[in-house]
């Protein structure tokens, strides 16, 4: 079999992810300390529970499975937080990546498909992001992730190790199939958050800032669906598989919406109203993040046919409708 390390692969993305390995022949062997993971998330493939700040726990992993590459998930990704506590965001996501880095490189593991993020570019405002676009990262968890993305750069150079990294936009949506979906807690995204307002198991969904240079004041986003996002690390994992050498690349459609797009969106795809409190804005939260994503469709030969806002919504609330891993 052809194991594949996935980090992380309890969580949102991670579990996506391993659905996609599964269903492309691959084998996931998920690594998470799940502190922000779900066990009944791993349903793909086996299960080590581990931290990347323990290299021997890494090293472990690596001896048993022998992966021929690995794809990168777990880090703590909360904006705010990382405004507030940036040691904890340097000690985990750089130091844990670092400890896994090396131990991929110690092991003869030399495909590394990374999860960044679009983060590392900063507040841009009015810019369409490429891969080209300066990074000036406005917050610990953006800078953290720019600090791994130049960690990698130097392990190809010394160590030959190839990586694909992804700096993606907002993710979204659940698989269509119901196995997986998102569930954090606590519950920081838009959406989730959106659809418990929509339930009653919240008061109401908070808008935290509408005095934002855009059309209504709210931020803007391009949100990708999650099951597009790991059809490209599938296939990034097969351009390294092929020999095709380190590459970057954005994910995301192209398209921003604002929080009350997606607010009226909702309201369509559920047929129910919203209610929402009007808050301050959050300390680290950019304008506008859109990409442009042109080298993946052109290079990898990517698709997001799923990355509609209506389809992203309604995948979401069929998970949130059918279940969560603690229920």
């Amino acid at each position: 079999m052809t194991n594949v390390l996935v980090t992380g692969g309890a969580g949102y993305i991670g579990s996506h992810a391993c659905k996609a390995l599964a269903a492309a022949g691959f084998t996931p062997v998920t690594f998470d300390n799940l502190v922000t993971g779900w066990r009944d998330a791993v349903k793909f493939g086996p299960f080590v529970e581990g931290n990347l700040l323990n290299r021997d726990q890494i090293d472990a992993a690596f001896a048993q499975y022998q992966p021929v590459a690995v794809m990168h998930f777990a880090a703590l990704s909360q904006v705010g937080d990382s405004m507030t506590q940036p040691g904890l965001y340097w000690r985990n996501n750089v130091e844990g990546s670092l400890n896994l880095i090396e131990a991929a490189a110690e092991a003869g593991c030399l495909n590394f498909v990374f999860s960044s993020t679009c983060a590392t570019y900063g507040d841009q405002d009015n810019v369409v992001l490429d891969e080209n676009s300066a990074q000036h990262p406005i917050n610990a968890y953006g800078a953290s992730k720019r600090a791994i993305e130049d960690i990698l750069r130097d392990f190809d150079v010394a160590h030959g190790m190839q990586s694909v990294i992804f700096r993606y936009f907002n993710v979204a949506g659940a698989d269509p199939e119901g196995e997986v979906g998102e569930f954090h807690r606590p519950e920081t995204h838009l959406i989730p958050l959106m659809l418990d307002a929509i339930d009653g198991k919240r008061d109401a969904l908070t808008v935290f800032g509408t005095d934002y240079d855009t059309p209504d004041g709210t931020c803007i986003r391009d949100y990708v669906h999650v099951c597009d996002l790991v059809d490209a690390h599938v296939l990034g994992l097969q351009w390294l598989l092929d020999g095709k050498g380190g590459r970057v690349f954005n994910l995301g459609t192209g398209s921003g919406f604002s929080v009350r797009e997606v607010i009226t969106h909702s309201r369509e795809v559920t047929n129910r109203a919203v209610p929402i409190i009007e808050g301050n804005r959050r300390p680290g939260d950019c304008t506008k993040l859109v990409s442009g994503s042109s080298r993946a469709v052109a290079e990898l030969g990517w698709n997001p046919k799923r990355s509609t806002l209506s389809e992203m919504i309604s995948d979401a609330w069929r998970w949130h409708q059918t279940g969560h891993y603690d229920t």
